[in-house]
Protein backbone atom coordinates (compact mmCIF):
# COMPACT_ATOMS: atom_id res chain seq x y z
CA UNK A 1 0.00 0.00 0.00
CA UNK A 2 3.21 1.96 0.92
CA UNK A 3 4.24 1.59 -2.62
CA UNK A 4 1.28 2.39 -4.22
CA UNK A 5 1.06 5.76 -2.61
CA UNK A 6 4.56 6.57 -3.50
CA UNK A 7 3.62 5.48 -7.18
CA UNK A 8 0.41 7.96 -7.07
CA UNK A 9 1.79 10.93 -5.22
CA UNK A 10 4.98 10.70 -7.61
CA UNK A 11 2.46 10.87 -10.47
CA UNK A 12 -0.02 13.44 -9.14
CA UNK A 13 3.00 15.68 -8.90
CA UNK A 14 4.65 15.41 -12.47
CA UNK A 15 1.02 16.74 -13.33
CA UNK A 16 1.51 19.98 -11.42
CA UNK A 17 -0.74 18.78 -8.07
CA UNK A 18 -0.66 19.39 -4.61
CA UNK A 19 -0.99 17.25 -1.92
CA UNK A 20 -3.71 18.20 -0.15
CA UNK A 21 -4.98 16.41 3.97
CA UNK A 22 -8.59 17.21 5.42
CA UNK A 23 -10.20 15.98 9.08
CA UNK A 24 -10.40 12.30 9.41
CA UNK A 25 -14.17 13.54 10.04
CA UNK A 26 -16.37 16.38 9.69
CA UNK A 27 -19.70 18.27 11.22
CA UNK A 28 -22.12 15.86 9.06
CA UNK A 29 -23.96 18.41 7.05
CA UNK A 30 -20.86 18.56 4.99
CA UNK A 31 -22.16 15.48 3.18
CA UNK A 32 -25.63 15.89 3.75
CA UNK A 33 -25.54 18.91 1.84
CA UNK A 34 -23.18 18.36 -0.90
CA UNK A 35 -23.81 14.20 -1.83
CA UNK A 36 -27.35 14.36 -0.97
CA UNK A 37 -30.23 13.46 1.49
CA UNK A 38 -31.62 10.38 -0.92
CA UNK A 39 -28.04 9.42 -1.83
CA UNK A 40 -26.83 5.99 -0.61
CA UNK A 41 -23.77 7.28 0.72
CA UNK A 42 -26.19 9.88 2.98
CA UNK A 43 -29.04 7.00 3.32
CA UNK A 44 -27.16 3.87 3.97
CA UNK A 45 -22.93 4.50 4.02
CA UNK A 46 -22.07 7.00 6.51
CA UNK A 47 -20.37 6.09 9.57
CA UNK A 48 -22.57 9.18 12.15
CA UNK A 49 -22.29 10.00 16.08
CA UNK A 50 -22.45 13.14 18.33
CA UNK A 51 -19.86 14.16 20.13
CA UNK A 52 -19.96 15.67 23.83
CA UNK A 53 -20.74 19.09 22.53
CA UNK A 54 -23.71 17.85 20.91
CA UNK A 55 -22.55 18.17 17.59
CA UNK A 56 -23.50 15.77 14.32
CA UNK A 57 -20.07 14.32 13.10
CA UNK A 58 -19.61 11.90 9.86
CA UNK A 59 -15.82 10.10 9.17
CA UNK A 60 -14.85 10.82 6.24
CA UNK A 61 -16.75 9.10 3.22
CA UNK A 62 -15.83 11.00 -0.01
CA UNK A 63 -12.78 13.22 -0.04
CA UNK A 64 -14.15 16.04 -2.50
CA UNK A 65 -16.69 18.14 -0.88
CA UNK A 66 -13.89 18.23 1.89
CA UNK A 67 -11.35 19.34 -0.35
CA UNK A 68 -13.68 22.01 -1.60
CA UNK A 69 -15.09 23.39 1.65
CA UNK A 70 -11.07 23.41 2.78
CA UNK A 71 -10.43 25.30 -0.55
CA UNK A 72 -13.53 27.81 0.25
CA UNK A 73 -11.64 28.98 3.81
CA UNK A 74 -8.05 29.46 2.04
CA UNK A 75 -9.42 30.39 -1.05
CA UNK A 76 -7.17 34.06 -1.21
CA UNK A 77 -4.00 32.15 -0.28
CA UNK A 78 -4.50 29.55 -3.01
CA UNK A 79 -3.85 29.82 -6.68
CA UNK A 80 -5.89 29.50 -9.45
CA UNK A 81 -6.80 26.95 -10.73
CA UNK A 82 -5.71 24.99 -7.72
CA UNK A 83 -5.08 21.15 -8.48
CA UNK A 84 -4.81 18.84 -5.27
CA UNK A 85 -4.55 15.31 -4.36
CA UNK A 86 -4.68 13.30 -1.47
CA UNK A 87 -3.82 9.85 -0.11
CA UNK A 88 -6.10 9.03 2.74
CA UNK A 89 -8.46 6.74 4.39
CA UNK A 90 -12.16 6.60 4.10
CA UNK A 91 -14.64 5.19 6.25
CA UNK A 92 -17.94 3.46 4.73
CA UNK A 93 -20.53 1.28 6.59
CA UNK A 94 -21.66 -1.61 5.00
CA UNK A 95 -20.73 -5.60 4.07
CA UNK A 96 -17.13 -5.96 4.00
CA UNK A 97 -16.02 -8.15 1.30
CA UNK A 98 -13.17 -8.22 -0.94
CA UNK A 99 -11.57 -5.18 -2.53
CA UNK A 100 -14.34 -3.03 -0.44
CA UNK A 101 -13.40 -2.31 3.07
CA UNK A 102 -15.41 0.09 5.96
CA UNK A 103 -12.15 1.49 6.36
CA UNK A 104 -10.20 2.03 3.22
CA UNK A 105 -7.76 3.74 1.64
CA UNK A 106 -8.24 6.49 -1.41
CA UNK A 107 -6.18 8.28 -4.06
CA UNK A 108 -8.09 11.29 -5.10
CA UNK A 109 -7.59 14.48 -7.62
CA UNK A 110 -9.11 17.09 -7.54
CA UNK A 111 -9.18 20.60 -9.96
CA UNK A 112 -10.66 23.39 -8.74
CA UNK A 113 -11.22 26.49 -11.25
CA UNK A 114 -11.79 25.01 -14.57
CA UNK A 115 -14.38 25.22 -16.68
CA UNK A 116 -13.17 23.83 -19.79
CA UNK A 117 -13.17 20.12 -20.88
CA UNK A 118 -9.68 19.81 -21.34
CA UNK A 119 -9.25 19.32 -17.21
CA UNK A 120 -11.72 16.47 -17.31
CA UNK A 121 -9.27 15.12 -20.11
CA UNK A 122 -6.27 15.50 -17.48
CA UNK A 123 -8.38 13.94 -14.57
CA UNK A 124 -9.30 10.84 -16.80
CA UNK A 125 -5.73 10.35 -18.13
CA UNK A 126 -4.09 10.80 -15.23
CA UNK A 127 -6.18 7.72 -13.64
CA UNK A 128 -5.42 5.55 -16.74
CA UNK A 129 -1.88 6.62 -16.64
CA UNK A 130 -1.54 5.12 -12.94
CA UNK A 131 -3.47 2.10 -13.93
CA UNK A 132 -1.00 1.26 -16.92
CA UNK A 133 1.88 1.99 -14.83
CA UNK A 134 0.86 -1.09 -12.42
CA UNK A 135 0.43 -2.38 -15.68
CA UNK A 136 -3.21 -3.46 -15.94
CA UNK A 137 -4.64 -3.83 -19.23
CA UNK A 138 -7.52 -5.29 -18.86
CA UNK A 139 -9.89 -2.51 -18.27
CA UNK A 140 -12.48 0.08 -19.92
CA UNK A 141 -13.46 3.35 -19.63
CA UNK A 142 -17.03 4.01 -19.47
CA UNK A 143 -18.35 7.83 -20.00
CA UNK A 144 -21.56 9.98 -20.15
CA UNK A 145 -22.88 13.19 -19.32
CA UNK A 146 -25.78 13.76 -16.92
CA UNK A 147 -26.33 17.50 -18.09
CA UNK A 148 -26.48 20.94 -15.75
CA UNK A 149 -28.80 22.85 -14.23
CA UNK A 150 -30.59 23.96 -18.12
CA UNK A 151 -30.84 20.74 -19.52
CA UNK A 152 -30.89 17.94 -16.82
CA UNK A 153 -34.49 19.19 -14.90
CA UNK A 154 -36.08 18.80 -18.05
CA UNK A 155 -34.72 15.43 -18.12
CA UNK A 156 -35.12 14.86 -15.13
CA UNK A 157 -39.57 15.58 -15.68
CA UNK A 158 -39.07 12.93 -19.05
CA UNK A 159 -37.41 10.23 -16.62
CA UNK A 160 -39.81 10.36 -13.69
CA UNK A 161 -42.63 9.92 -16.54
CA UNK A 162 -41.31 6.90 -18.01
CA UNK A 163 -40.42 5.35 -14.51
CA UNK A 164 -43.95 5.96 -13.18
CA UNK A 165 -45.51 4.01 -16.25
CA UNK A 166 -42.73 1.26 -15.45
CA UNK A 167 -43.18 1.35 -11.67
CA UNK A 168 -44.72 -1.84 -11.54
CA UNK A 169 -40.80 -3.38 -12.98
CA UNK A 170 -38.75 -2.03 -10.30
CA UNK A 171 -37.29 -3.34 -7.44
CA UNK A 172 -37.08 -2.94 -3.49
CA UNK A 173 -36.18 0.63 -2.86
CA UNK A 174 -36.81 2.27 -6.46
CA UNK A 175 -40.12 1.10 -6.51
CA UNK A 176 -41.19 3.99 -3.94
CA UNK A 177 -37.96 5.92 -3.71
CA UNK A 178 -37.34 6.73 -7.56
CA UNK A 179 -39.37 9.82 -7.20
CA UNK A 180 -36.90 11.16 -5.16
CA UNK A 181 -33.93 10.59 -6.91
CA UNK A 182 -35.00 9.26 -10.60
CA UNK A 183 -30.97 9.16 -11.62
CA UNK A 184 -30.54 6.51 -9.15
CA UNK A 185 -32.58 4.01 -11.17
CA UNK A 186 -29.57 3.87 -13.70
CA UNK A 187 -27.47 2.72 -12.01
CA UNK A 188 -28.56 0.01 -9.98
CA UNK A 189 -27.23 -3.26 -10.10
CA UNK A 190 -30.74 -5.21 -10.31
CA UNK A 191 -31.45 -7.19 -13.49
CA UNK A 192 -35.16 -5.89 -13.56
CA UNK A 193 -34.27 -2.35 -12.82
CA UNK A 194 -31.56 -2.23 -15.32
CA UNK A 195 -34.13 -3.51 -17.78
CA UNK A 196 -36.06 -0.75 -16.88
CA UNK A 197 -33.12 1.94 -17.55
CA UNK A 198 -31.97 0.29 -20.78
CA UNK A 199 -34.89 1.30 -22.01
CA UNK A 200 -35.11 4.80 -20.50
CA UNK A 201 -34.88 8.19 -22.41
CA UNK A 202 -31.05 9.11 -22.56
CA UNK A 203 -29.89 11.88 -21.29
CA UNK A 204 -26.99 12.48 -23.69
CA UNK A 205 -29.77 12.73 -26.43
CA UNK A 206 -31.35 15.85 -24.93
CA UNK A 207 -27.92 17.66 -23.41
CA UNK A 208 -28.46 21.82 -23.69
CA UNK A 209 -26.25 23.46 -26.52
CA UNK A 210 -23.09 23.95 -23.68
CA UNK A 211 -23.60 20.44 -22.26
CA UNK A 212 -23.43 18.68 -25.60
CA UNK A 213 -20.16 20.67 -26.71
CA UNK A 214 -18.41 20.49 -23.78
CA UNK A 215 -18.90 16.29 -23.63
CA UNK A 216 -18.00 16.46 -27.29
CA UNK A 217 -14.42 18.39 -26.22
CA UNK A 218 -13.97 15.82 -23.54
CA UNK A 219 -14.63 12.95 -26.00
CA UNK A 220 -12.59 14.43 -28.76
CA UNK A 221 -9.58 15.35 -26.06
CA UNK A 222 -9.39 11.42 -24.67
CA UNK A 223 -8.90 10.30 -28.57
CA UNK A 224 -6.03 12.90 -29.04
CA UNK A 225 -4.69 10.74 -25.90
CA UNK A 226 -5.46 7.60 -27.79
CA UNK A 227 -8.26 6.84 -25.33
CA UNK A 228 -11.16 5.21 -26.49
CA UNK A 229 -13.92 5.51 -23.75
CA UNK A 230 -17.42 3.74 -24.39
CA UNK A 231 -20.51 6.26 -23.66
CA UNK A 232 -22.64 4.45 -21.11
CA UNK A 233 -25.80 6.29 -21.24
CA UNK A 234 -26.70 4.77 -17.89
CA UNK A 235 -23.55 5.73 -16.20
CA UNK A 236 -24.56 7.90 -13.25
CA UNK A 237 -22.83 8.83 -10.13
CA UNK A 238 -23.70 8.16 -6.73
CA UNK A 239 -23.86 11.62 -5.26
CA UNK A 240 -25.84 14.56 -5.92
CA UNK A 241 -22.99 17.38 -6.80
CA UNK A 242 -22.39 15.73 -9.96
CA UNK A 243 -23.01 17.49 -13.57
CA UNK A 244 -21.84 16.95 -17.03
CA UNK A 245 -19.33 14.57 -17.23
CA UNK A 246 -19.40 11.41 -15.33
CA UNK A 247 -17.02 8.26 -15.96
CA UNK A 248 -15.70 4.73 -14.23
CA UNK A 249 -12.67 2.73 -15.00
CA UNK A 250 -14.53 -0.58 -15.23
CA UNK A 251 -12.31 -4.12 -14.72
CA UNK A 252 -13.06 -6.59 -17.30
CA UNK A 253 -11.58 -9.30 -14.51
CA UNK A 254 -13.06 -8.99 -11.17
CA UNK A 255 -16.75 -9.75 -10.36
CA UNK A 256 -19.75 -7.37 -11.57
CA UNK A 257 -20.02 -6.22 -7.64
CA UNK A 258 -16.17 -5.01 -7.23
CA UNK A 259 -15.42 -4.48 -10.99
CA UNK A 260 -15.57 -0.60 -10.87
CA UNK A 261 -11.56 0.54 -10.11
CA UNK A 262 -12.50 4.20 -9.92
CA UNK A 263 -14.95 6.63 -11.10
CA UNK A 264 -14.99 10.31 -10.91
CA UNK A 265 -16.52 13.30 -12.52
CA UNK A 266 -17.48 16.85 -12.87
CA UNK A 267 -18.97 19.00 -9.82
CA UNK A 268 -19.49 22.46 -10.90
CA UNK A 269 -22.18 23.27 -8.36
CA UNK A 270 -20.67 22.41 -5.56
CA UNK A 271 -19.00 25.11 -3.99
CA UNK A 272 -22.46 26.73 -4.25
CA UNK A 273 -23.88 24.00 -2.40
CA UNK A 274 -21.70 25.55 0.74
CA UNK A 275 -22.53 28.87 0.39
CA UNK A 276 -19.41 29.52 -1.40
CA UNK A 277 -18.51 31.44 -4.93
CA UNK A 278 -19.29 29.58 -8.61
CA UNK A 279 -15.92 27.13 -8.86
CA UNK A 280 -16.20 24.73 -11.30
CA UNK A 281 -14.37 21.34 -10.54
CA UNK A 282 -13.46 18.38 -11.12
CA UNK A 283 -12.09 15.06 -10.19
CA UNK A 284 -11.99 11.36 -8.77
CA UNK A 285 -11.61 9.11 -6.11
CA UNK A 286 -10.08 5.67 -6.87
CA UNK A 287 -10.26 2.87 -4.14
CA UNK A 288 -6.00 1.10 -3.74
CA UNK A 289 -7.72 -1.92 -2.46
CA UNK A 290 -9.67 -2.94 -5.87
CA UNK A 291 -6.60 -1.84 -7.26
CA UNK A 292 -4.52 -4.25 -5.63
CA UNK A 293 -7.62 -7.05 -6.39
CA UNK A 294 -7.24 -6.09 -10.27
CA UNK A 295 -3.57 -6.89 -9.97
CA UNK A 296 -3.96 -9.98 -8.04
CA UNK A 297 -6.83 -10.82 -11.10
CA UNK A 298 -4.83 -9.79 -13.76
CA UNK A 299 -1.72 -11.80 -12.26
CA UNK A 300 0.09 -9.02 -12.12
CA UNK A 301 2.80 -8.49 -8.97
CA UNK A 302 1.76 -4.85 -7.42
CA UNK A 303 4.56 -2.88 -6.12
CA UNK A 304 6.07 -3.63 -3.00
CA UNK A 305 8.48 -0.99 -1.11
CA UNK A 306 12.50 -1.51 -2.30
CA UNK A 307 14.39 -3.45 -0.11
CA UNK A 308 17.30 -2.41 1.43
CA UNK A 309 20.67 -1.61 -0.59
CA UNK A 310 22.84 -3.35 2.29
CA UNK A 311 22.88 -5.55 4.72
CA UNK A 312 26.17 -5.31 6.94
CA UNK A 313 27.76 -8.09 8.50
CA UNK A 314 30.08 -7.66 10.81
CA UNK A 315 32.10 -11.03 11.95
CA UNK A 316 34.91 -10.91 14.51
CA UNK A 317 35.39 -8.31 16.92
CA UNK A 318 37.48 -6.23 14.71
CA UNK A 319 35.20 -7.28 11.61
CA UNK A 320 31.84 -5.87 14.33
CA UNK A 321 33.62 -2.58 14.94
CA UNK A 322 34.14 -1.73 10.69
CA UNK A 323 31.09 -3.07 10.39
CA UNK A 324 29.45 -0.47 12.45
CA UNK A 325 30.98 2.37 11.24
CA UNK A 326 30.46 1.21 7.47
CA UNK A 327 26.84 1.37 8.53
CA UNK A 328 26.90 4.60 9.51
CA UNK A 329 28.72 5.69 6.27
CA UNK A 330 25.64 4.10 4.24
CA UNK A 331 22.82 5.53 6.16
CA UNK A 332 24.69 9.00 5.84
CA UNK A 333 25.36 8.66 2.09
CA UNK A 334 21.56 8.06 1.58
CA UNK A 335 21.53 4.27 1.30
CA UNK A 336 19.22 2.35 3.13
CA UNK A 337 21.24 -0.06 5.57
CA UNK A 338 20.70 -2.96 8.27
CA UNK A 339 22.60 -4.60 10.95
CA UNK A 340 22.55 -7.36 13.32
CA UNK A 341 22.02 -5.85 16.28
CA UNK A 342 24.18 -8.59 18.27
CA UNK A 343 26.95 -11.29 17.25
CA UNK A 344 25.84 -13.93 14.93
CA UNK A 345 27.29 -16.79 12.84
CA UNK A 346 27.36 -15.41 9.20
CA UNK A 347 25.20 -17.99 7.83
CA UNK A 348 22.77 -16.36 10.21
CA UNK A 349 23.76 -13.02 9.27
CA UNK A 350 22.78 -13.50 5.15
CA UNK A 351 19.49 -15.27 6.10
CA UNK A 352 18.92 -11.98 7.89
CA UNK A 353 20.01 -10.00 4.90
CA UNK A 354 17.72 -11.94 2.99
CA UNK A 355 14.76 -12.03 4.29
CA UNK A 356 15.39 -8.04 4.68
CA UNK A 357 15.29 -7.95 0.97
CA UNK A 358 19.06 -6.47 0.79
CA UNK A 359 20.33 -6.20 -2.88
CA UNK A 360 23.57 -7.00 -1.21
CA UNK A 361 25.41 -8.35 2.31
CA UNK A 362 28.30 -5.79 2.90
CA UNK A 363 30.88 -7.95 4.42
CA UNK A 364 33.77 -7.10 7.10
CA UNK A 365 34.96 -9.61 8.84
CA UNK A 366 38.72 -9.62 10.60
CA UNK A 367 40.93 -9.54 7.29
CA UNK A 368 38.71 -6.95 5.64
CA UNK A 369 39.44 -4.51 8.80
CA UNK A 370 42.93 -4.92 8.55
CA UNK A 371 42.99 -4.52 4.95
CA UNK A 372 40.55 -1.22 4.89
CA UNK A 373 38.33 -3.40 2.57
CA UNK A 374 34.89 -4.88 2.30
CA UNK A 375 33.32 -8.04 0.42
CA UNK A 376 30.17 -6.87 -1.69
CA UNK A 377 27.91 -10.43 -2.11
CA UNK A 378 24.92 -9.88 -4.37
CA UNK A 379 22.73 -11.70 -2.49
CA UNK A 380 20.21 -12.79 -6.10
CA UNK A 381 23.29 -14.79 -7.56
CA UNK A 382 26.07 -15.21 -4.90
CA UNK A 383 28.36 -13.17 -6.83
CA UNK A 384 30.38 -11.44 -4.80
CA UNK A 385 33.51 -8.19 -5.20
CA UNK A 386 36.28 -6.87 -2.62
CA UNK A 387 35.66 -2.83 -3.08
CA UNK A 388 37.79 -0.87 -0.84
CA UNK A 389 36.00 0.69 2.24
CA UNK A 390 36.20 4.47 0.80
CA UNK A 391 34.78 2.96 -2.39
CA UNK A 392 32.08 1.48 -1.32
CA UNK A 393 29.23 3.97 -0.79
CA UNK A 394 29.48 5.29 -4.83
CA UNK A 395 29.68 1.91 -5.39
CA UNK A 396 26.40 0.73 -3.98
CA UNK A 397 25.11 3.93 -5.71
CA UNK A 398 26.18 3.04 -8.99
CA UNK A 399 24.08 -0.37 -8.58
CA UNK A 400 20.79 0.83 -7.76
Amino acid sequence: MRALYDRAAELARRYGYRYVETPGFEHTELFARTSGETSDVVTKEMYTFTDRGGRSLTLRPEGTAPVMRAYLAHRAELPSPFKAYYLTRMYRYGRPQAGRYREHRQFGVEIFGVADPAADVEVIVLGEEFLRSLGLRRYEIQINSIGDGACRPAYREELLTYLRASVGRLRDEHRTGFEANPLRVLDCKDEACRAVAAAAPRITERLCGPCREHFEGVLAGLREHGLEPIVTPTLVRGLDYYTRTAFEFVSLVLSEAQATLFGGGRYDGLAEALGGPTVPGVGFGMGLERVLLACRDEGIEPPSEPGLDAFVVGLGEAGRRAAAGLLRELRAGGLSADAAYEERPLKAQLRMADRAGAAYAAIVGEREAAEGRVTLRRLADGTQTEVARADVVNWLRGER
